[in-house]
């Protein structure tokens, strides 16, 4: 996975943290959980906000 992987990422984030309201994540928790997913392999000098705010968006999408 890669950053711009959004809807990958975010269920991958669904399934690694079930009980986790994704409206209430702080981007440095959401930057530090997509990089300890087992399947993403980008670097992480290639992430800013709006790649975050695309992840947070698409797994709060995932989650309702």
């Amino acid at each position: 996975m890669k950053w711009t992987d959004t809807q990958e990422i975010a269920i991958a984030l669904t399934e690694a943290h079930p009980d986790v309201d994704p409206e209430r994540v702080r981007f440095t928790d959401l930057y530090n959980w997509v990089l300890a997913l087992p399947d993403f392999s980008d670097d992480p000098k290639r992430c800013g906000e709006k790649i975050l705010e695309a992840i947070q968006t698409a797994w709060i999408e995932e989650a309702d």
